[in-house]
């Protein structure tokens, strides 16, 4: 009885030390992310992603569908990373916290799944702990995380994780039912995340260890063959997947050009990057969401280069006895390659973000190389473990204090230009933050500071050309939005800013022309619609202007002002009723929108609900009591009503505010002497 007993609590026993350990790895990613409930969205990409993109808004639609798996929006085709967005708002709305936790829990996910898949292959618990906790807690992993964009980076790994699950269960027991879903699984990551192409590479890394279905000696080529032939299904949705995202991404405009970024610049920095992404995954200081490109020594180059060869010759001569070395270093090698920049997308020169698989390369070399090299030393276990701990504690501390950057754009780009140096986006970006924050000078102050360290910056000159239009130095604006068409023509803001700097001249007509070519360019922008139905209705071409309106409300219903100027459209069209109904959607979005108040009470005045008008023009003068066009508007309700007194009072207020004001002194006049005749 008690030998029975003795065996029911040893297959007891794993259980519980399982359960505790994935107790442990929630534990420590809900410390290192639990800030996040509270964070926003950051200027960079969440509003093309989420906040205002017009497709992603609405939830889960058909349409919304149909758009996820045909765009190519953002310069990405990822259709399962839209829809996980749309399945955000569908269940929690347009806001950032949840948004968040869904990048969290998946984090989590992928972190318990990776540690089940280590232990199923090694059957090494303490190393798989080891990995799967680095993996979890690595500061380099934050931005992945923490960026409700990279949303892409812990979905497509959540597949393959599960790729990982499916492919370990074929290799054990081969099945075609099995074989499929690895299929299955690897195509869902790839539609989450292209990046994943160099799957089928990682999975014969791992034939060779842990799972050794072949081995590193000769007479083993026909078991190679049949290997690579086993995976031939998989390296065509690779290369498909690959030739896909290639060409969204050039249509997108994102794939930089060698006039840009010549071949021998980007062969410099492959091995660079390389070599700073190992140095970052050791001392993980300073990390940022943006490294530019900078000055390369030759002996950056030579040195980098010549240590990933060395590194090459020892784990290949180690491979036989030690084959985790060659698996985990070729894993991060390979993993590396479709970002490392040989096809340049994008300005960066590296990005954190690209090493959240790669490591896990890097973490296994560690797990298992650790134990190899100190095995001749008398070390206990528990020193084993407890060394082990304090790595993953400081690294959790760490990683903590690396998502407190994450908070706002401001702190995100304030720190980014404290930890870089000659970081242009940085400095833009942070421009852009403090620019929403009111503080103009210090954004203008940045902006400069992107165009002395790179001229050919088109979207600084851009933000500083708008940063001087709300200063009215609309002179010295111009050449910088001249400047920016002339550095990238096909660049739709400086078009639209270009044409609100015309229109506010009268030249209307010229700007038309400006909004049109904006739109050309990139017609999904609501602000552009909205900018050339304001222009249409000066022009007197109110039909048209209500088309725009319409299309800036389809991109993003949530604009109160295109409600509000759709309101005034329908009011000189004499359609007050369809007016009274856009006002009220403005001031539903916008409860403090003056001008949507005091048009509202017009169109209501119209509507001979007296009462209702004067409550918005009095709403409209304590939001705004030197709003002279409410004070005249005031006047004229009042003075209708027979209330002269008070109505003189408010024509002469107007008068105050705006001495040259016609209307205002014509109906001070006429109430003057309608009071004396009385």
């Amino acid at each position: 009885m008690k030998k029975g007993n003795g065996k029911t609590q040893a297959n007891r026993m794993p259980h519980a030390a399982t359960l505790w350990i994935a107790l442990a790895l929630v534990a420590l990613n809900v410390f290192i992310y639990a800030p996040v409930w509270s964070y926003e969205f950051v200027s960079w990409d969440d509003p093309l992603y989420v906040r205002d993109n017009a497709e992603v808004s609405p939830g889960i639609t058909w349409h919304g569908v149909v758009w996820a798996f045909t765009t190519g929006h953002a310069a990405n085709w990822h259709p399962l990373t839209w829809l996980s967005h749309m399945l955000d708002v569908q269940l929690y709305g347009v806001a950032a916290g949840p948004h968040h936790v869904t990048n969290v829990l998946l984090h989590i996910a992928n972190t318990l799944l990776l540690f089940g898949v280590l232990r199923r292959m090694t059957r090494a618990t303490g190393a798989s702990v080891f990995v799967t906790a680095l993996f979890g807690v690595h500061p380099m992993h934050v931005e992945s995380v923490a960026w409700i964009s990279e949303r892409k980076d812990v979905l497509s790994t959540l597949f393959w994780t599960l790729t990982l699950w499916a492919y370990v269960a074929y290799a054990r027991q081969p099945r075609w039912g099995r074989y499929l879903s690895v299929i299955a699984l690897f195509a869902f990551g790839l539609m989450a995340k292209p990046m994943l192409v160099t799957l089928p590479f990682l999975l014969l890394l791992l034939d060779i260890w842990p799972l050794r279905r072949v081995r590193l000696e000769r007479g083993q080529r026909d078991i190679w063959l049949r290997l690579a032939r086993e995976k031939l299904p998989l390296f065509a949705l690779a290369i498909l997947a690959s030739v896909v995202t290639v060409v969204v991404q050039s249509r997108g405009g994102t794939v930089a050009g060698l006039e840009a970024y010549s071949w021998s610049l980007r062969a410099a920095n492959a091995p660079v990057s390389y070599a700073a992404y190992i140095a970052k995954t050791v001392w993980p200081a300073r990390l940022a969401p943006f490294y530019p490109y900078g000055t390369m020594p030759a002996w950056w180059v030579a040195g980098s280069t010549l240590a990933l060869i060395g590194v090459c010759i020892v784990t290949i001569r180690a491979a036989a006895r030690r084959p985790y070395l060659l698996v985990g270093w070729f894993w991060f090698l390979a993993a590396l390659t479709p970002v490392i920049g040989l096809i340049q997308v994008g300005d960066q020169a590296r990005a954190d973000r690209y090493t959240y698989v790669p490591l896990v390369g890097v973490f296994i070399i560690a797990a298992w190389g650790i134990p190899d090299l100190l095995a001749k030393r008398v070390v206990s276990h528990g020193a084993y473990c407890a060394a082990a701990g304090v790595v993953v504690c400081v690294l959790a501390i760490a990683a903590r204090g690396q998502v407190r950057h994450w908070e706002n754009s401001f702190v995100l780009w304030q720190h980014t230009v404290d930890v870089t140096a000659g970081n242009y986006l940085a400095h833009t970006n942070l421009g852009f933050a403090l620019a929403g924050r009111g503080q103009d000078d210090q954004a203008m102050a940045h902006f400069k500071e992107a165009i002395r360290i790179k001229p050919d910056f088109a979207e600084a000159h851009n933000a500083l050309g708008v940063a001087l239009v709300k200063q009215g130095q609309v002179s010295e604006a111009m050449p910088h939005y001249l400047e920016a068409l002339r550095i990238k023509p096909s660049y739709a803001e400086p078009h639209s800013n270009l044409g609100m700097v015309l229109a506010g001249q009268g030249r209307t007509g010229e700007a038309i022309i400006e909004f049109l070519e904006a739109l050309r360019i990139d017609p999904s922008k609501a602000e552009i619609h909205y900018n050339l139905g304001f222009a249409l209705a000066d022009q007197g071409r109110v039909n048209e202007a209500i088309d725009q309106y319409n299309e800036a409300l389809r991109l993003n219903p949530a604009l109160a002002e295109v409600h509000s100027k759709m309101g005034d459209a329908f009011s000189l069209q004499g359609k007050f009723s369809e007016a009274v109904d856009q006002y009220n959607q403005a001031l539903k979005i916008k409860p403090d929108l003056v001008e949507a108040h005091n048009n509202l009470a017009v169109a209501l005045m119209n509507h001979g609900r007296d009462d209702e008008a004067l409550a918005h023009f009095t709403e409209a003068l304590r939001i705004n009591p030197r709003f002279a066009d409410a004070h005249n508007n005031l006047g004229i309700a009042l003075a209708d009503r027979g209330q002269y007194d008070e109505a003189i009072a408010h024509f002469r207020e107007a008068i105050r505010i705006r001495p040259n004001y016609k209307q205002a002194q014509d109906n001070l006049e006429v109430a003057l002497a309608t009071k004396r005749g009385q």
